[in-house]
């Protein structure tokens, strides 16, 4: 899989991503403790895009900033 700063370059922004946790989904019967990896991938896009961009820009693929900075925290501290 491409860089997340590759991803940031898509139409939209990091769809890539989110397009792969879909398809992670879907191949492991919609079981999310499978697909960590591919949730991970598209928060390091997503935090890669508003490093560049700023807190203001938006992609359909994104939370909004002040929530993936919390998914990220929580993804760190195993929640």
């Amino acid at each position: 899989m491409p860089s997340p700063k590759d991803d940031v370059e898509a139409r939209p922004p990091c769809h890539p991503r989110a397009c792969a946790i879909q398809d992670c989904l879907v191949k492991n019967n919609y079981n999310e403790t499978r697909c960590q990896n591919a949730v991970k991938a598209l928060y390091e896009c997503c935090e890669a895009f508003y490093q560049r961009y700023g807190d203001d820009a938006t992609s359909p693929s994104c939370p909004l900033p002040k929530l993936l900075r919390l998914k990220i925290q929580q993804q760190k501290e195993g929640k």
